[in-house]
């Protein structure tokens, strides 16, 4: 967005109906639930597709129905999609948007100086936070109970796995590998994944916190039993894969539990992460998993 144009909106007043109290006091008890809202960041998206009666989300954003990124590709296209540019969201006179903490800052500040409502989201990075942002956006929504339906139903499957993975002995050793050769320990969404999942991270050995870079050699020489990517391949010249490319790599994937968590359980924290968790609690307990433990363990 051009200085000029973000000076123009900024000098002008609301459109009409649009709201000049923030919802973030609102308790749910008295207030009107919003009519009109807009979301511009994909975790927000899908919250609110998750809670929101039908009619009461107007927009979500473009990523929505990015199918690498978003688990309501079919759900984000009954939905007008925006760009998170301020100017169109001006002219959609919500009287709530949805943001992410990390959410375009310029067009946030902007949209809080013309007045209009803003509620920003952090990344989930703990089953807490999810529970958390689910009950929250339900609250800012009006649908409290909603909301708590979606909480019952992910501890119920978290119960389910937790369940499963009791009596477990030898917790199996993942090694996470992301795009660029991140991957990511202590603080972060996968590592809760792990833990309700009965894992353990090689992450931990390194020290990591958050996400960091985790060199090929490092994840080959931590010999994990479960070798665990979200990475998509784009072939040359993208050099993002470049890791999973690696015939080092290649070769650890065969000999060990190969498994591919889709970035869209985890990226953003939702009902769906739990799926994540099955995902890894399958690979562990799968046959070959077990052949291959029980061949480590006979080595000298």
């Amino acid at each position: 967005m051009s200085l000029g144009v973000g000076a123009a909106l900024a000098a002008l007043a609301l459109p009409a109906g649009a709201p000049t109290l923030s919802l973030a006091a609102n308790d749910g008890a008295d207030a009107a639930p919003p009519q009109r809202v807009v979301s511009i960041n994909v975790c927000t998206d899908q919250l609110a597709m998750l809670i929101a009666r039908p009619g009461q989300l107007l927009s979500v954003s473009s990523l929505a129905t990015d199918p690498q990124t978003s688990l309501m590709t079919a759900e984000a296209s009954a939905h007008t999609l925006n760009h998170g540019a301020a100017e169109e969201i001006f002219l959609m006179k919500p009287d709530l948007v949805l943001a992410g903490t990390y959410t375009r800052r310029p067009t946030v500040a902007l949209l809080q100086r013309l007045g209009f409502p803003v509620e920003q989201f952090a990344p989930a990075t703990s089953f807490d936070d999810i529970r958390a942002n689910i009950r929250r956006m339900g609250a800012l929504l009006g649908r409290r109970d909603r909301a708590e339906a979606l909480v019952a139903e992910l501890d119920a499957r978290l119960e389910a796995t937790r369940t499963a993975t009791q009596g477990k002995e030898n917790r199996r050793r993942a090694g996470l590998t992301f795009a660029n050769s991140y991957t990511s320990g202590a603080g972060t969404l996968s590592q809760a994944a792990l833990d309700a999942a009965g894992l353990e991270n090689i992450a931990k050995d390194f020290g990591v916190r958050g996400m960091a870079r985790l060199p090929l050699e490092a994840l080959v020489m931590a010999d994990p039993d479960l070798v665990v990517s979200s990475t998509k391949d784009y072939g040359a010249p993208a050099l993002a894969g470049e890791t999973i490319r690696h015939p080092a790599y290649r070769a650890l994937a065969r000999e060990k539990t190969s498994v591919d968590v889709p970035t869209r359980y985890w990226v953003c924290g939702g009902p769906f992460t739990v799926e994540a968790v099955r995902i890894l609690r399958e690979a562990a307990d799968s046959p070959a998993a077990d052949n291959l433990a029980a061949t480590a363990r006979r080595k000298p």
